[in-house]
This record gives structure tokens, C-alpha cells and sequence, in this order.
């Protein structure tokens, strides 16, 4: 009779895992989770169970349940490849490069003749090889000078200069020249070779003027105020796929710096009463979608202020038109656009996740150095009229943390793995209640009763948070007191999500959520321009 039972568990766990296999197809990765759990609860020695579970929680970037499940994999069958390669593919995505390349080895001798694992194993061994090799030449952080702080956006262009000064200083010269030898009745070699470099070096230097080049049509800066004519001049530009000249892209990002470096770890935004202002999730490189809330609800101004919360860059490939577009708001009106950042506002996820290589691709290797040193000068959390607290990731690992807190944090840095800036950056919130282990193996996962507590000690009304795909573009948890936003909608081109914004209104501050669909976009990939090794599990 038992073994009649355990036959029928093992054929209903195997109905089910057929059912989550459509889910998944299907992009609905959630549900799949649901449907593989199932599967185990019937019947936990079947490995293929947890390395597909450990599938679905990759495609929604849940890394740590992902190994967690790969590792229950292996433990069920070492022999096992797909166990490796799932828990391999988590590390990679976590920028443990070191961890995958260990599991991509073991791969390669469970199945020595499978030229996909062959291939994904030069790309991790190419991996770690580059990551030893930056550490070799790396410059200590206490010795590392500001990128910023070496370039002079005035001097970029290559026009020559109207200024007619190189040519009189040559003309200057032969005639200088042509003295001395009417003179001394000869030309000596000295004087030939003082002429000429004067000549080469007269005509070199009036190269270098600064002047944008005549044959540029796009985008003007007139001297150094950001205007909105520039802006829409500029939007327009790249909705038409066109490059801004690196001297603008410049004088956006350092300008930016100047005003971010003013800020405090935590800003209070003021929003008088009549007024309002809109608070936006995670944009990841949706240009097109970022184009249509402004077409749903006003471009940035004073009077239409908004808080982009965190994650403007990666997986999308339009990064740079969205991080120039949110930095020249930003230079144009201050008060009209408040940035938090995010996880992925990090040289380390920037190095994966593709915009490291759009960033080199439109602009220049420079510009990945200067993008990363202005990143570390974004504030980390907001609080609007004193009652909504705004973090791009979530709350802490500790009770009793203060608004003073965050405010003291030194955020002038990498994102660490561990402490208060680390977990506002990371952390999620849970349905039950307590702490538990982050599902993305970084930060951790707080219930209802944290969220109240954070609230009640620091006399505010809501949290606002970003950092996930939601299927309506929000949720609402915590008994109302939490609310997640997403603005990237079919994030990635696959997930098949709306998106969302919240406007609040002064003095009620109650939130009015707006959601949207996906809008067309140029034939360019989400992931475009990752890494290649990231690119081939994509």
C-alpha cells in the first residue's frame, strides 16, 4: 500500500513539474516556483526539481534561493552536471567568478565532450584571469585621484580655432628666420629645426581649441547652462538613435558631480501643499519606456518635480541615453529631478550586466571611470515632507536605526557587502513576519512587523521601495505600509510586466499609482552590450 502511494507522489510530482516546465516557457516564473515547490514537497529526491526551481529563481534574480536550490541539487545527485551549471550560472551572475569557475570546472569533467560547457568554461577561466589581473594593477583607495577632477570638458572638440594667433606665431618665425639669414648669409641647422617646430607646434596648438566640430548636427550646450531647449534637442536625438558630442556628455556628468556632491547621505524633499511629485522605480536602460512617462505625466521642472529611485542602468540597452537624460535634468533644474541610487549603480554589476560596454561603445574607456566615481555621489534614500521614506532596496538587519543614521552614512564609495548602505541598497521585504535570508544571497528579507517598527521610531507614514519586477508594475504589503514601484515594463523584453509611477500630493501625501505598457523600441537587445560570458546564458 505504501509503495502504491510513493508510485502515485512520484507521478503527481512529475505532472507538476511538467505544468511549471509551461510555466516557465511562458515567462511566468513565479508561478513556475510554485509549481516546482510542489513537485519537491511529493517527491525531494529528484534533482532535476530543484536545478529547474533553481532556473526560475534566476530569471527573477533571486541568486541566493538559486544556489541554495542548485546546492539541494547536487546533495540529491553529484553526478549531476545541470546542478553545477545552474549554481555556476547564480555565481556568475553575482560577480562570483572565482565560486562559478570552480562549478564550470566540474561540469567539464561530468560531461568532457559537451562543447557548450567547453565554451562556457574558457569564458569564466578568461573571466577570473581578467579579474586577477585588474587586482595586480589596481591603485590602493587611499592613492586613487579623482577622474573627474582631470578633465576639462572646454578643451574637448577638435575644430580649429578661428583665432588667427597659431598662424602669426609661425609667420613670426620664418620671418624671424628669414632675418637671420639675411644676416649671417646662411641657414644653420639649429635655425631650420627651431622653425619648424615652431611651425608644427603653432599649427598643433591651434588644433586643440575646443571647438565642437562644424559637421556635429546634434545637441547644443550654449556656454555652461543646461537649458530645457538643449534637453528636448537632445531627447529628440536619441530617440532618433543619435550620439551626443563627449564635450556635452562631459560638462552633464561633471556638473552633476558638483551638485551631488553637495548632498547628504539621506535628502528631505519639500513638496508645499497644492503641489505634488512623482516617485519612479527601476528604469534599467528602457529609454523608450523612460520617453513615455514623460509623454504620461510632464517632463521634470520645477513645478513637476520627480524622484527617480534607483536602477537607471543595466540590462537595457539605451543606459547611456537614460543616465545623460536624467543628469541633464538634473544640471537644468536641480529641484525638478531627485536620484537615489541603486545595486546596480556599481562598477561590479556594471562590469556584467552591459552598461561597462555601452558606455565604452558610445562613449569612451574614460567615461566608465568617470561614470563610476559620480555613481558613489548619489544619495541613498530620500524622505518626502517628512512622512514617505524612499529607498531603492529595503530595511535592515537591525532594529533602532534612525533617519540620523542614513544621513551619516559615507556613501562616497562601492557598495559594501554587509551594513546599512548594503542593505538599503539590497534588502526586500517578506510576507512573514522577522528576518530572513536574502533570496539575491545579498542583503536580507524583512517582514511587516520591521517595516512597522522603522516607521513608528522615525515618525513616518510609508516606505517606498523599487528593486523588483512586479507584474502590475507595484505591490502593496505590509499592511499598506510598503509599497514597491517598477517603471521598466516587459522588463528585459520577456517578463511581460507593466510598469508604474507614484504621484503624491501635498498635504495629504496619499499615493496615486499610474501604471503603463511597454512601448516599441529600436531592434537593439536588452543585454546587448553584457558580458559575453553573460550574454550565453541569456
Amino acid at each position: 500500500m505504501e509503495t502504491k502511494n510513493e508510485n502515485s507522489d512520484v507521478s503527481r510530482a512529475e505532472d507538476l513539474k511538467n505544468q511549471a516546465n509551461e510555466a516557465f516557457k511562458g515567462h511566468k516564473y513565479s508561478s513556475a516556483i510554485d509549481l516546482y515547490t510542489k513537485a519537491i514537497e511529493l517527491n525531494s529526491n529528484n534533482a532535476v526539481y530543484w536545478a529547474n526551481r533553481a532556473f526560475a529563481h534566476t530569471k527573477l534574480e533571486e541568486y541566493g534561493s538559486a544556489i541554495q536550490d542548485a546546492s539541494k541539487a547536487i546533495e540529491v545527485d553529484s553526478r549531476y552536471s545541470k546542478g553545477y551549471y545552474r549554481r555556476g550560472a547564480a555565481y556568475l551572475a553575482m560577480g562570483k567568478f572565482k565560486d562559478a569557475l570552480k562549478d564550470f570546472q566540474q561540469v567539464k569533467r561530468l560531461s568532457p565532450n559537451d562543447p557548450d560547457a567547453t565554451r562556457k568554461l574558457r569564458e569564466c577561466e578568461k573571466a577570473v584571469m581578467k579579474i586577477k589581473f585588474e587586482e595586480a594593477i589596481s591603485v590602493p583607495v587611499s592613492e586613487r585621484r579623482s577622474v573627474a577632477e582631470s578633465i576639462d570638458f572646454h578643451t574637448i572638440g577638435n575644430k580649429p580655432r578661428s583665432s588667427s594667433m597659431p598662424t602669426k606665431t609661425a609667420l613670426a618665425a620664418v620671418v624671424a628666420a628669414v632675418m637671420v639669414v639675411a644676416v649671417r648669409g646662411y641657414a644653420t641647422t639649429e635655425i631650420l629645426m627651431v622653425l619648424v617646430s615652431v611651425v608644427l607646434g603653432a599649427f598643433w596648438w591651434g588644433s586643440f581649441s575646443g571647438k565642437v566640430e562644424p559637421q556635429y548636427s546634434g545637441a547644443r550646450i550654449d556656454g555652461e547652462e543646461v537649458t530645457l531647449d538643449f534637453v528636448k534637442t537632445m531627447l529628440e536625438d536619441f530617440k532618433n538613435q543619435k550620439t551626443l558630442h563627449k564635450r556635452y556628455a562631459y560638462q552633464i556628468v561633471l556638473q552633476t558631480r558638483q551638485i551631488l556632491l553637495a548632498l547628504p547621505s539621506l535628502v528631505d524633499i519639500p513638496v508645499p501643499n497644492g503641489k505634488h511629485i512623482t516617485v519612479c522605480g527601476d528604469v534599467h536602460g528602457q529609454f523608450y519606456d523612460l520617453l513615455n512617462i514623460f509623454e504620461l505625466n510632464g517632463l521634470p521642472s520645477e513645478e513637476n518635480p520627480y524622484l527617480f529611485n534607483g536602477d537607471f542602468v543595466d540590462r537595457g540597452s539605451f543606459s547611456v541615453e537614460i543616465i545623460l537624460t536624467l543628469f541633464a535634468f538634473k544640471c537644468m533644474c536641480p529641484s525638478s529631478i531627485y536620484l537615489a541610487r541603486g545595486n546596480h549603480e556599481s562598477k561590479s554589476m556594471n562590469k556584467i550586466y552591459g552598461f561597462e560596454g555601452e558606455v565604452r561603445s558610445k562613449l569612451s574607456e574614460k567615461f566608465v571611470d568617470l561614470f563610476a566615481e559620480v555613481f558613489c555621489y548619489l544619495p541613498l534614500a530620500h524622505v518626502i515632507n517628512g512622512k514617505v521614506f524612499v529607498v531603492h532596496g529595503g530595511l535592515f538587519s537591525v532594529d533602532g536605526v534612525k533617519l540620523s543614521d542614513i544621513r551619516a552614512i559615507d556613501r562616497f564609495c562601492e557598495p559594501p557587502e554587509e551594513g546599512l548602505m548594503c542593505e538599503l541598497l539590497w534588502s526586500d521585504p517578506q510576507p512573514l513576519p522577522g528576518r530572513g535570508p536574502s533570496k539575491r544571497g545579498v542583503g536580507l528579507s524583512f517582514g511587516g512587523d520591521v517595516t512597522k517598527r522603522f516607521l513608528e521610531d522615525n515618525n513616518l507614514d510609508l516606505l517606498v521601495r523599487s528593486h523588483e519586477v512586479k507584474d502590475e508594475g507595484y505591490e502593496v504589503e505590509h499592511d499598506g505600509k510598503l509599497i514597491t514601484v517598477f517603471s521598466a515594463p516587459n522588463y528585459c523584453d520577456q517578463m511581460g510586466n507593466k510598469g508604474a509611477f507614484i504621484r503624491f500630493e501635498a498635504p495629504d501625501m496619499k499615493p496615486n499609482i499610474v501604471t503603463f505598457s511597454a512601448v516599441p523600441h529600436p531592434d537593439v537587445k536588452p543585454m546587448a552590450y553584457a558580458s559575453n560570458f553573460l550574454r550565453m546564458f541569456n
